[in-house]
C-alpha cells in the first residue's frame, strides 16, 4: 500500500470508529449539557491529547510492552478501571440541580485532565493502536513518523466529532439546564461510566 491509498483507507476506519458511540462521547455530550461547551471542548481536547500521547508511546515502542506484558496491562487496566469507577461513584453520590454548581473557574483544567486521563488510563487504546496502525504505513516508511501522522489523523477526527457533538446540544442549551435534567444527567453518565470501568475491569484481553 502507498502513501496516499494508506492515509485515505486509514482515514475512513478511523472516522468510522470516530463516531461509534463510547466513553469519550459520553463524556463530552454530558459535558455539553451540564458544564457548557467551553468544558466540553476542553474535555474532547484532552481525550485527543491522550490519542497523541498513546501515538508517541507506541511510536517509541513502548505500546508493545502492554502487548507483550501481562503483568504491564493488567495494572494500567485497574488503573483505568478505579480511575472511571470514581468518576462514575461520584456523579451518582452528588449530581447536581443547577448549572451555577459547575466547576469553578480556576478548576476549568480539571476538564482537559479528565479527558487525557480517561484516554491514557485506558490500555485497550494502546493495544489498539499497536494493532491497528500497522495495517496502515506503507512498507519501506519511517514507521515512528507515520504512527505519529496516524495518531494525529485520529486526534483530528476525534476533534471535528467533538465539536459536532458539542454544536448538536447548543440548540437545546436551556432545556439541558433544567435542575431535574441535569440531576439526571450526571447519573446517566456516571451509570455509564461504572459499565465503562466493570467492563475494563473484567476484560480478559
Amino acid at each position: 500500500m502507498t502513501a496516499l491509498p494508506a492515509l485515505l483507507a486509514f482515514t475512513a476506519a478511523a472516522a468510522l470508529l470516530t463516531v461509534t458511540p463510547g466513553l469519550d462521547t459520553a463524556l463530552v455530550l454530558r459535558t455539553a449539557a451540564v458544564e457548557g461547551p467551553r468544558r466540553a471542548l476542553l474535555a474532547g481536547l484532552g481525550i485527543c491529547l491522550g490519542c497523541l500521547a498513546w501515538g508517541a508511546v507506541v511510536a517509541i515502542g513502548l505500546g508493545m510492552l502492554l502487548e507483550a506484558s501481562r503483568l504491564a496491562y493488567t495494572a494500567l487496566k485497574w488503573a483505568g478501571a478505579a480511575y472511571l469507577l470514581w468518576l462514575g461513584l461520584h456523579l451518582l453520590r452528588s449530581p447536581r440541580s443547577d448549572f451555577g454548581a459547575a466547576a469553578p473557574r480556576r478548576e476549568t483544567g480539571a476538564w482537559l485532565r479528565r479527558g487525557f486521563l480517561t484516554n491514557m488510563l485506558n490500555p485497550k487504546v494502546g493495544v489498539f493502536y499497536v494493532s491497528f496502525l500497522p495495517q496502515f504505513i506503507p512498507a519501506g516508511s519511517d514507521v515512528p513518523a507515520w504512527t505519529l501522522l496516524l495518531a494525529a489523523i485520529h486526534a483530528g477526527l476525534g476533534l471535528l466529532w467533538f465539536l459536532t457533538l458539542v454544536a448538536a446540544t447548543r440548540p437545546l442549551a436551556a432545556a439541558l439546564r433544567r435542575p431535574s435534567l441535569i440531576s439526571w444527567l450526571d447519573r446517566a453518565t456516571g451509570a455509564v461510566f461504572l459499565a465503562f470501568a466493570a467492563r475494563l475491569a473484567l476484560s480478559r484481553d
